[in-house]
């Protein structure tokens, strides 16, 4: 899984979920006071890492706590934007939003997440993964006020996420995933530019990469299409595993065969609905797949983050994860 819920101690949850994903800084959010904020957020942070270990994942995460969202930590950290006198960008759903506005050449100055995975590290011995935005998706998350258009400013973007990537592996990341969400809400310009950002962002990177494509937060974005617009365009990407969503959309797996080559990152647990589903309802999900690709070449997923969701439905449906796992791995053994 990516995020996790945050706890309400941590973070005001009725707040978070008023308003769309947060493109520039949302201090509102956090409920500590700011000299304790940094502690709390290590707190809950291991709070999220035993709860991953005790739900019987494979592939742990930070989820995300010290986030008020997926793309904001990493977009607001660079050079070259103004997130205090920001911009408005219309957001996938076609409202506008507060978003960063581009005011000179996008540039990474210091590693943002390294610390975080240093952390992660430090407190778990199974193999760990870190996210970070992608550098089409922060391109539509931005307003451009400085380069030629969009596809100058991705090129950019791809520069400090390579950057980022090389450290974040460097400092003990197995995985590393770059989310990009925008090349199926606007597919013509991935088409057009995403894909090579996405290429650029990846260039000489030698450790284990993954993107993750969706529709979007369930609890936002409530209708979900039959198919993906883009997915067939990153099999000849040099990323490693490419993460979908399948659970919500009861999506047709033959799109499989389009990434014959990458380990696919099924999601098959619904965050439309707080209700757990039970270990052979998820297995169930994942069979579809079977016809479609070899078993080795999946691994069990949430559809998208679980920031949104209760605390208890997510931590019940990490559990359902791993027992659909254990259901498959004894049938196929």
């Amino acid at each position: 899984m990516g995020s996790y819920a945050q706890p309400d101690w941590l973070i005001d949850r009725a707040k978070l979920a008023g308003r769309f994903p947060p493109r520039v800084r949302a201090k509102e959010l956090w409920r500590p006071a700011p000299e304790h904020l940094a502690q709390a957020q290590d707190d809950a942070t291991l709070l999220a890492i035993r709860a991953q270990e005790e739900a019987g994942l494979d592939i742990l995460t930070d989820g995300e706590i010290r986030r008020e969202s997926y793309s904001n930590h990493f977009a607001t950290a660079l050079e070259g934007v103004d997130v205090d006198n920001p911009g408005t960008a219309l957001d996938r759903s076609g409202h506008p939003n507060p978003v960063p506005r581009i005011t000179g050449p996008i540039r990474r100055t210091r590693p943002v997440e390294v610390d975080d995975v240093r952390f992660l590290r430090a407190h778990t011995e199974r193999t760990i993964k870190m996210t970070v935005p992608g550098p089409f998706t922060m391109s539509q998350q931005a307003q451009n006020d400085h380069y030629p258009d969009a596809e100058a400013a991705a090129m950019d973007y791809a520069v400090a996420v390579n950057a980022e990537i090389r450290d974040l592996h460097a400092a003990g990341a197995d995985i590393v995933q770059i989310d990009e969400p925008y090349m199926q809400a606007r597919p013509d310009a991935a088409r057009a530019y995403g894909l090579a950002a996405l290429n650029a962002a990846l260039e000489g990177v030698t450790g284990t990469t993954a993107v993750h494509i969706c529709f979007g937060y369930a609890a936002i974005i409530h209708e979900r299409p039959e198919g993906y617009s883009f997915l067939p365009e990153l099999a000849g990407c040099p990323v490693d595993q490419v993460s979908i969503e399948t659970a919500q959309s009861g999506l047709d797996l033959g799109v499989l065969a389009d990434l014959s080559g990458k380990t696919v990152l099924l999601g098959v647990v619904d965050l439309s609905d707080p209700v757990v589903e039970t270990p052979e309802v998820v297995a169930g999900r994942v069979r579809r797949a079977f016809a479609h690709t070899a078993p080795e070449n999946l691994v069990v997923s949430t559809d998208c983050g679980m920031k949104y969701l209760p605390r208890e439905s997510a931590e019940g449906k990490m559990r359902t994860m791993a027992g659909a796992a254990a259901l498959l791995r004894a049938e196929l053994a």
